[in-house]
């Protein structure tokens, strides 16, 4: 059994500007150290609850555990490219198949291509169609991982442009379905596929729409 990390490291970032802050020293004789963080609830890897996207949607303490852990099918999109629209045939010839209720992962290694601490990781990233979110419904999963910013108009936040709710389309498609989004995963290129055992529990924090999550696979899982 092999444990794989696949969440991002909270620190210095140009989008999310993480305030950390450490007080206490142990080599002057102070009894603790302790760190402070003040960061949004959807910087790095993180999970989403409808509340983000829906009026009066539950928030992220009503996301039960078993929604954001279980078995999980593996989407080899290793090979797309930058700025590519992902349709619903390019997932179709990814899926590995498998039951409903699943997690489902789409992996494209972006990561390995592209620094997720810089712009480019974001304005050149490949994107899902509606018909790709869509797709994703119908094979009725709890949740969809990404690791990818896999909206189009995600790049456009960087410059403050808003577009119609409906051009985000895994919220407006998948989201807005009860269908949990677990974004900004990293280092799935680790994973052997097409099967894996996934671990993404968001912190439990009272009325939010989302909350970071330590991510994780185990592999080799009985």
């Amino acid at each position: 059994m092999t444990i794989v990390d696949l969440s991002m490291t909270v620190g210095p970032h140009f989008r999310w500007a993480p305030e950390i802050t450490v007080k206490g020293d142990k080599s002057a004789g102070d009894q603790f150290r302790v760190t402070r963080l003040a960061t949004t609830c959807h910087g790095f890897s993180h999970v989403d609850a409808q509340a983000h996207f829906i009026e009066d949607g539950p928030t992220i303490e009503s996301t039960p555990l078993d929604q954001v852990v279980g078995p999980c099918r593996i989407f080899n999109l290793s090979d797309v490219a930058a700025n590519e629209e992902i349709d619903a045939a390019r997932l179709r010839a990814s899926d590995p198949g498998g039951e409903e209720g699943e997690i489902l992962l789409l992996a494209s290694h972006w990561d390995t291509k592209r620094d997720f601490q810089t712009r480019e990781f974001w304005t050149e990233a490949p994107w899902l169609n509606r018909e790709a979110a869509e797709y994703l419904l119908a094979r009725k999963p709890k949740a969809v991982a990404v690791d990818f910013p896999q909206d189009f108009p995600i790049r456009l936040l960087l410059d403050g442009i808003r577009v119609p709710d409906e051009e985000h389309v895994t919220h407006d498609v998948l989201l807005r379905a009860g269908v949990t989004l677990i974004e900004y995963v990293v280092n799935t290129a680790a994973l052997k596929g097409p099967r894996t055992f996934l671990c993404a529990a968001p912190l439990k924090v009272a009325n939010a729409d989302g909350a970071p999550a330590r991510i994780f696979a185990i592999e080799g899982f009985a």
